[in-house]
């Protein structure tokens, strides 16, 4: 009986070909142990390899498995085979108490008959699948001599009657395990759960965002990073992941909340969004925290120059981290290795991220008081605005502030070309290796990392755009 064992766990980098790795030697090394074996030499002759193409599927597919297309394309391969070759099994069983068989096979098929024979059927029952012959057996039983000269068995010392058994049962061994992690993980999260999250500060954005400030003992963050968020006066199972837009240089960690369904929409509710008036702080439900867990943008501290891309709401990382990027220009103890930041965030509608064009204000400001705009060089990218939009723009193109976001940096309407962002990169750095940090949709996601590559120099001494993804 086919047996699959899958355990989540997060797909990256070398991790699903060390798997399939791991899978195909494993499958190798089963398949040559039933081959080699002396044990099994009567149950090869009598059902030939497809019952060792059975018993070595069944292993790997025990293994713990990646939640990844390349898990799933191998569990369904594997399946076929364990089916086909069981197939074949019965095949060659039933064919085998045939005269046509040859002598040898139709004597091992008649085996288990009598009261005191052991069988090799390998599918007459359902606790062991695969039979083969027992040590005290082998001792006894000249293999190499009496596989020859089946018709002096039990007429000889050297040849009395073979014994078989089955495998014992080997499930366990590869359930444990993994149980045994998943059970360690639910102690910490509900250790974690239990831990108070005080609730410093509540803030209703007019674009329909919530924002928390919280406090936790214990609790350090990187930037970039996010939780597991639980309300258990909402539900007491849901955890939900939230992207967290404080930095860590800050004395609280904070999120920003939009309704995007009925959990959402319930926790507006429960913190009083929707009224008028803010609820007091004690008032507010429990909220449960776990994390916080890390991305690809934690990474971005480690170049010289670092391009941050987000898409719609994957610009919620990037708030943490442009953050600590003020906070380690401000600290004149902080050696920091990057030295520029070109920031792009493409939207449909900026109102829904009222807030994040708040942050880049404030931190355009900043930057501006301590003499360092080069620092941080940002693109907006509009895609989508109606009439009465066109008409405002085109009436104050001449502004000193954008008409839309009150930045300085003017904000682009349509898709960039990242041809061209690239390129115009790629000679303002000839010889760095720039860090590319992207979040967002899949679809985007390709076409960034094929122009990282094709700008990407063949010499290493020019310019590599090494390409980082968070992608939803």
């Amino acid at each position: 009986m086919l047996q699959t064992l899958i355990i989540f766990v997060a797909p990256g980098g070398l991790i699903p070909l060390v798997w399939l790795g791991l899978n195909f030697y494993l499958f190798i090394d089963t398949f040559h142990w039933y081959e080699d074996d002396n044990a099994y030499i009567y149950t090869r002759i009598m059902l030939g390899i497809a019952s060792f193409f059975a018993s070595s599927t069944k292993k790997p597919i025990r293994i713990i498995n990646l939640i990844t297309l390349q898990a799933i394309y191998k569990i369904m391969g594997d399946s076929a085979i364990h089916i086909v070759a069981h197939s074949i099994n019965i095949e060659r069983y039933h064919s085998s108490q045939s005269k046509e068989a040859g002598g040898l096979r139709n004597k091992l098929s008649g085996l288990g008959k009598s009261p005191n024979e052991s069988y090799l059927n390998p599918i007459r029952t359902y606790e062991t699948l695969v039979r083969g012959q027992t040590p005290q057996s082998l001792l006894l039983h000249n293999v190499t001599y009496c596989k020859d000269h089946y018709w002096e068995w039990e007429n000889t010392t050297q040849c009395p009657l073979p014994q078989f058994s089955g495998n014992k049962p080997m499930a366990w061994k590869w359930v444990l395990s993994p149980m045994v992690l998943y059970t360690c993980e639910r102690i910490v999260r509900f250790w974690r759960f239990r831990q108070e999250v005080v609730i410093t500060k509540v803030v209703t954005h007019s674009s329909g965002v919530l924002e928390l400030h919280m406090k936790k003992h214990g609790f350090k963050m990187g930037a970039g990073q996010y939780i597991f968020l639980q309300c258990p006066s909402i539900s007491q199972l849901e955890w939900h992941p939230f992207t967290l837009t404080s930095a860590p240089e800050e004395d609280y960690f904070s999120i920003h909340i939009r309704v995007v369904g009925d959990w959402t929409a319930a926790l507006f509710k429960a913190f009083g969004a929707e009224e008028k008036a803010f609820k007091e702080l004690w008032t507010l439900p429990r909220l449960a925290v776990d994390g916080p867990y890390g991305s690809a943008t934690t990474d971005i501290f480690h170049y010289r120059v670092s391009v941050c891309i987000a898409a719609g709401i994957g610009v919620t990382p990037f708030a943490s981290i442009l953050k600590s990027i003020w906070y380690k220009c401000c600290n004149p103890n902080t050696v920091l290795a990057l030295q520029k930041v070109y920031f792009y965030w493409i939207c449909r509608d900026p109102s829904a991220f009222e807030w994040f064009a708040d942050l880049l204000f404030h931190l355009e400001t900043k930057l501006a008081e301590k003499r360092k705009n080069y620092f941080l060089s940002y693109h907006i990218f509009l895609t989508c605005w109606d009439e009465s939009q066109a008409t405002h723009i085109a009436l104050h193109c001449d502004d000193k502030m954008d008409v839309i976001t009150g930045l300085r940096q003017k904000t682009c309407y349509g898709r960039p070309n990242w041809d061209n962002e690239f390129k115009q990169l790629a000679e303002n750095h000839p010889s760095n290796s720039i860090g590319v940090f992207f979040c967002g949709p899949k679809a985007l996601s390709k076409i960034l990392q094929k122009t990282c590559n094709s700008y990407s120099s063949v010499d290493p001494r020019g310019v590599q755009f090494h390409y980082n993804k968070e992608s939803f």
